[in-house]
């Protein structure tokens, strides 16, 4: 079996690189942040009271993922972040976090805010999914 590049003298194929790794740097000496990942969902009362849409309180059934990163002694000003389908990638002075997300995101359609009482930043991400029989719109 062998694959067929576009040239001759790179040693792996681009399909065989996992998305992401480009960010991935060992000999980083940033710390990384604490963060939090919360799942979050819409329902109204046609899920509470009727159960009619069929979700349930699992991740599958989220539309969006948060991110909450704790950024002590640091200003929104310092912060460098970027999306990816599946890699987020923040950096500070003197933080480093590569995260690789647990589904897919819209990386165009995001926000962030930075809670400078909280030493925070919050990153809320929505979710791509495949139409199925729960995730319907």
């Amino acid at each position: 079996f062998q694959v067929k590049s576009e040239n001759k003298k790179t040693i792996w194929n681009t399909e065989e690189v996992p998305e992401g790794s480009e960010f991935d740097d060992t000999w980083d000496p940033r710390e990384k942040p604490e963060y939090e990942i919360i799942f979050k969902q819409h329902v109204g009362t046609e899920d509470v009271f009727f159960g009619m849409t069929g979700k349930d309180p699992s991740t599958a059934c989220c539309e969006d993922i948060v991110i909450k990163i704790k950024l002590p002694e640091t200003k929104y000003s310092d912060i460098t972040l970027d999306i990816q389908d599946k890699v987020l990638d923040l950096r500070t002075p003197k933080k480093k976090l590569l995260l690789h997300l647990p589904y897919p995101v819209n990386s165009k359609e995001g926000r962030a805010r930075f809670l400078s009482d909280e030493e925070t930043l919050e990153v809320t991400l929505r979710v791509l999914r495949k139409f199925d029989f729960i995730n319907s719109s």
